[in-house]
């Protein structure tokens, strides 16, 4: 049994995950403690703090404190084409089939979770640019990439990096895809803008979906079970039917053969199994009361006037549900966004506008 200072650590623990939830919006509540507590006695110690009651007292008090921790916690390690058999077999089996699955005009949707600074984003455009060359690549394209580190994304955003990041790659790839911007390199900007970041915490944020292809490499290994079993729930979903899932090296998918086939075990390589149902994304606290005849009718008349009314406005508006369901478009917002009369009833997730920026889509959960 622990003795009571271990009891009282554990608790004090505790209490500054719901801080850190509570202040900066960080639920770090689904990780292993074992790493977590590791991480954090470990910036404690550089910062000579010696309790976890103290070390909040800090962070209350030095705000650039979040930052350093986090880093800690997070540990941004990437790299472009991280791996290269991996990234090999992915662009000779896996692309091949993705493609064979879709029309020559329709849009490849692949989503890179726990992106970091952005090496593995690119990686994919590049990937994808040297399979369909760079033309339709730009056309048919859309990378999701998504974390939850805000300083990792900004990184991401800026496509910046010094030339030992892209040390793996080959100098003839280096030359075409990057551009020498001062001592760094930058991502060549007409394919940048296929490449899309935003802030998104796999754990609780609504997965983006219709996915070809979801690659999220060594950030499952940092969940506890129930965590990673919530978010494999939620890969599942964001998948359409034979998409692809790209764990990284330390990483399993264990008893879901009936949700995944393998593709390639020792390249972490998972298919959707064509057939298996998806575990609906549900927002959580939502509860419907069913009503008489008499207050559907009354429903009906108000949103009548109610649509007549929001149409005359200049400006665009979209109204959904407390289930995420499209309930309202106006007509300035179906010319603007070009949304249809079909999309009422939709998914929220499932518009594209949803992704315009991709941390609208938090926000509205």
């Amino acid at each position: 049994m622990a003795d009571g200072r271990d009891v009282e650590t554990d608790d004090e623990l505790e209490e500054l995950l719901g801080f850190l939830r509570d202040a900066r919006g960080f639920d770090f509540t689904g990780y292993k403690r074992s790493t977590l507590g590791r991480r954090i006695r470990k910036r404690m110690a550089d910062a000579q703090v010696t309790s976890y009651a103290d070390y909040r007292d800090r962070l209350e008090t030095d705000a650039d404190e979040f930052g350093a921790l986090f880093n800690t916690i997070l540990i941004n390690v990437t790299s472009v084409f991280r791996d290269p058999d991996a990234w090999t077999f992915l662009q000779n089996e896996v692309v091949p089939e993705v493609l064979a699955q879709l029309g020559d005009d329709e849009e490849i949707r692949v989503w890179s979770a726990g992106c970091s600074s952005g090496e593995e984003a690119y990686s994919l455009a590049i990937m994808f640019a040297e399979t369909l060359g760079v033309d339709e690549a730009l056309n048919r394209v859309k990378i999701y990439g998504t974390d939850v580190d805000e300083e990792a994304l900004r990184e991401a955003r800026a496509g910046l990096y010094p030339a030992k990041v892209l040390e793996p790659l080959a100098p003839e790839l280096r030359d075409k895809y990057f551009e020498a911007n001062g001592a760094r390199f930058s991502f060549r900007s007409d394919l940048r803008r296929r490449v899309i970041f935003g802030r998104h915490d796999i754990t609780r944020d609504a997965p983006i979906s219709r996915l070809d292809l979801l690659v999220c490499r060594n950030t499952l290994m940092y969940f506890n079970v129930e965590a990673q079993t919530q978010i494999v729930d939620r890969f599942h979903f964001a998948l359409r039917e034979s998409g692809f899932l790209f764990l990284g090296k330390a990483e399993l998918l264990l008893n879901d053969a009936d949700r995944f086939d393998v593709v390639s075990m020792r390249q972490r390589i998972f298919r959707r199994r064509p057939g298996s149902q998806p575990t609906p994304y549900q927002p959580t606290g939502v509860k419907i009361r069913p009503g008489s005849a008499t207050e559907v009718k009354t429903v009906a008349r108000t949103r009548q006037v109610r649509d007549l009314v929001v149409d005359g406005t200049p400006t665009p508006m979209l109204a959904v549900d407390a289930d995420g369901i499209v309930v309202l478009v106006n007509s300035q917002a179906r010319t603007q966004f070009g949304l249809t009369a079909g999309d009422l009833g939709r998914p929220f997730q499932d518009l594209e506008i949803s992704y315009r920026p991709l941390e609208l889509r938090s926000l509205i959960e």
